[in-house]
């Protein structure tokens, strides 16, 4: 990235966060394919931040859980070494959780790498 100016750097780093809020993952046609995929594909340079519910979508049933889904996500994020963040609230599938951690998920996103 040597040839890259500075703020062509900095764009490419933006582009690299992400926010999942409420992420449907148990909506997939052929259920959730990223715990497989990210534990067998290299890392990527992505930050991630993800932010569920506790009383999402079908919370107490074994299909179409949201929640076990977005857990399985977070969890193959740790396993793969991702900087990544996972906020849980006590409310089901609305955006007030969502909303109110909005300042504090862009912060974070945007904090300088450590490296």
């Amino acid at each position: 990235m040597g040839h890259l100016r500075r703020e062509q750097r900095r764009q490419l780093r933006l582009y690299r966060r992400v926010i999942g809020y409420l992420s449907s993952f148990a909506q997939m046609p052929d259920g959730n394919p990223y715990p497989d995929s990210i534990s067998r594909v290299p890392r990527k340079p992505l930050r991630i931040f993800m932010q569920g519910g506790h009383r999402d979508l079908h919370w107490n049933e074994p299909q179409w859980n949201w929640l076990a889904e977005n857990l399985r996500v977070a969890a193959a994020l740790a396993e793969a070494g991702y900087d990544f963040r996972l906020v849980l609230g006590d409310g089901g599938h609305s955006p007030n959780h969502g909303g109110v951690l909005l300042p504090d998920a862009l912060r974070w996103l945007g904090r300088p790498n450590e490296d």
